[in-house]
């Protein structure tokens, strides 16, 4: 029977010869992701049940990301319980302060995803980890504590929505920009509880932490999860992390979608998703000039070095406007290195930016950047509810990094393609022109 790769790694790990969207599976799980906040309450229920053990220590990866360093007294008891339920269960894959990142960034980035894999982790944006051609599914607590103690947890069979992203991104847009075409186009939940399967002519100009930013906002149209296909760019991603090449799935030619959209990625100009919804979507152009009292470049979304360096290409040479506080916080300690080390630090210092350590901070509301009332700020993270970074009256755009820093400068919305040389972007092709 002809199956998507989504059906197939869902198969494998259910010991099934086939499966079909609607069926409910028992899949083995190859990883789980902890983090500070979602963590404790599952470990919580394992104890009241009697459960002093997890299924494997060596398939969990623990690290403390929402509110780092620790922001008051309730998260330094998360992050504490969490610390000491790893050493209690000896799990060696822990990133603790100085070594962390966003779970979401962390785990790619140091290896620990392979394609083929199943992944869970208390987090909704767990979608990320699809890039790299697995299944990664945001689950509750009370899923996270069953997998924890078993291996394996229940899914039904997602339907799979093909989305074929053609041509080559024009200069000024990037992933961020067609995920927000995408979303625009299909709502907030146009995809609720589907796995978004990624083709097309584009992929070739997508760089792994392009894909990254498409699957991590899957969760915005409702996804169960987010995909892509397995190719060159993959492999090179992978060989530079870890010796293992993981299961590599395709869909079959002839595999069923309930539903196939057309992407004209070469015809997209930069967006921004106006307050409320990620599915308000716009072209810059159209927004119309809106005063910013601040920008936020970071997150599990766009916190990335790509997103950095996109960021620091723009604000070179130039000054943060007044009254528009510019907030920079990279996704993980690597990252943060990199781009101290590459000169994206002066940079950012220069211009008039604030750099963080790796953290979630904000993106929730938590610490590094939260809103007052009537606030407004455009952010490269992934929502922008009422009340998301702050007060219920603050106002947040989300928006590439590209398109952050132009605002940066212009104090309100601006179009980064005022600010970037004729013949820049970063594509996979073009990507020797910031000498990387």
């Amino acid at each position: 029977m002809p199956m998507t790769i989504t059906e197939k790694i869902l198969a494998a790990h259910a010991g099934l010869e086939s499966v079909r969207p609607g069926e409910i599976v028992n899949a083995k799980l190859d990883l789980v992701v902890c983090h500070e906040v979602t963590t404790p309450p599952a470990v919580a229920m394992l104890k009241k049940l009697g459960i002093t053990k997890v299924w494997d220590p060596t398939k969990i990866l623990v690290t403390p990301d929402h509110f780092v360093p620790n922001k008051d007294i309730q998260s330094a008891e998360l992050t504490k319980s969490l610390r000491q339920w790893r050493e209690e269960q000896g799990i060696e894959r822990y990133y603790e302060l100085g070594n962390h990142g966003i779970c979401h960034a962390l785990a790619p980035e140091q290896g620990h995803v392979h394609p083929g894999m199943t992944i869970i982790c208390g987090d909704s944006h767990t979608t990320t980890m699809g890039a790299l051609g697995a299944f990664a599914s945001g689950v509750g607590s009370t899923d996270l504590a069953a997998g924890l103690a078993t291996g394996e947890l229940w899914f039904r069979v997602p339907e799979s929505i093909r989305f074929n992203l053609e041509g080559q991104p024009p200069r000024g847009v990037y992933s961020k920009d067609i995920i927000l075409e995408i979303i625009r186009r299909i709502g907030v939940d146009g995809a609720r509880y589907m796995a978004m399967e990624y083709r097309g002519s584009a992929l070739p100009y997508l760089s792994m932490e392009a894909r990254f930013t498409i699957t991590n906002m899957a969760i915005e149209a409702g996804g169960k999860s987010g995909i892509f296909p397995v190719d060159a760019i993959t492999e090179a991603y992978l060989a530079e992390r870890t010796p293992e090449k993981g299961v590599r799935y395709e869909s079959d030619v002839d595999a069923e979608y309930a539903a196939e959209f057309f992407i004209r990625v070469d015809q997209l100009e930069p967006m921004v998703a106006l307050p409320g919804l990620p599915s308000n979507g716009t072209s810059i152009a159209q927004a119309g000039p809106v005063k910013m009292d601040q920008v936020y470049i970071g997150s599990c979304t766009n916190g990335r070095i790509e997103d950095l360096r996109i960021a620091a290409s723009i604000l070179k040479g130039n000054k943060v406007a007044k009254g528009t506080r510019t907030i920079v916080v990279p996704a993980t300690t690597t990252v943060w290195k990199q781009a101290m080390r590459e000169g994206l630090m002066d940079i950012f210092a220069e211009s008039g930016c604030v750099i963080s350590t790796p953290t979630c901070g904000a993106c929730l509301g938590g610490h590094m950047g939260v809103l007052g009332s009537d606030e407004t700020c455009l952010s490269t993270t992934n929502r922008n509810f009422t009340g998301r970074m702050g007060h219920p009256s603050s106002k947040v755009y989300l928006a590439s990094p590209a398109t952050a820093a132009a605002t940066a400068i212009a104090g309100g919305l601006a179009d980064p393609r005022d600010y970037l040389p004729e013949d820049c972007n970063f594509t996979i092709a073009e990507q020797q022109l910031w000498g990387v």
